[in-house]
């Protein structure tokens, strides 16, 4: 298959608010949120393939108001608009009921080109929403992605796990979720946050925009629950082991013993 450029079709962005500090109360009831770390390479990887190919990007999250200037930040990086799907019914989704939210927005947004997804998140750390959103929407999946290049008619993928190397070939549309450290993702400037703020469209869909039933999303919708999210406590102690390096070995080499670990 000959690269070429591809359409004028979306490339939709799925990104997640994650709790910057967690709270004693539930995991949804932190104030202050950040853009996954691990959402950015596959926001570069979007961005990229706009500028060689003019593809509008549209981020799509799901969470509470606060939780909107993520989005801002996202367009900041160059995102064309941001949808934020906020409603109180959407409160203690898991991952079931938050990818089946994300695929209702994303019909919504059809015709795209390409869904991606980070691999996994800071906070929950699942990696269940991508597989399960693409899973809905009948998606042609590859996961962990490490290079991308556009064809014809789909999309050419590197895949490096286990320390082998994956090649597919998938149509679009597709979903992917890109691995970390695949691409560095770009900084932001003043400029940019200023065109975030002042002139790119946020909207906000709530469930109605959706035409989902109350019981398909939050904690009807959700097969698991969040009872509560603490930070947890690690004493860490340092020792130093006096001697030559020899001396040094030999001790250390004799503590591992000991204690079972060799």
């Amino acid at each position: 298959m000959k690269e070429t450029a591809m359409g004028s079709n979306k490339i939709i962005v799925c990104i997640k608010p994650v709790i910057i500090s967690a709270s004693s109360g539930t995991a949804r009831s932190a104030d202050s949120y950040e853009l996954n770390p691990f959402d950015r390479p596959a926001l570069e990887v979007a961005l990229q393939m706009k500028e060689k190919r003019g593809n509008p990007v549209i981020v799509l999250a799901m969470g509470p108001e606060p939780s909107a200037f993520v989005l801002k930040e996202a367009m900041a990086m160059g995102a064309d608009a941001g949808i934020l799907l906020c409603d109180p019914a959407f409160a203690g989704s898991d991952t079931l009921a938050t990818s089946t939210a994300l695929a209702t927005a994303i019909q919504k947004l059809t015709p795209f080109d390409l869904i991606l997804f980070g691999t996994r998140s800071a906070d929950s750390d699942t990696g269940h929403v991508g597989p399960q959103a693409a899973a809905f929407l009948d998606l042609p999946l590859v996961t962990g992605a490490y290079s991308v290049v556009p064809l014809d008619d789909g999309l050419r993928v590197e895949r490096r796990i286990d320390d082998f190397r994956e090649k597919y070939e998938v149509p679009f549309p597709a979903a992917l979720t890109i691995q970390s450290g695949s691409v560095r993702p770009r900084d932001i400037g003043l400029l940019e946050m200023v065109s975030a703020f002042e002139e790119k469209e946020l909207t906000t869909w709530r469930l109605k925009d959706l035409g989902l039933s109350p019981e398909r999303v939050g904690e009807s919708g959700s097969g698991t629950a969040v009872i509560s999210v603490s930070k947890a406590q690690r004493a860490r102690t340092c020792e130093f082991i006096p001697g030559s390096t020899e001396e040094q070995a030999d001790r250390l080499l004799g503590r591992l013993l000991a204690s079972g670990l060799l």
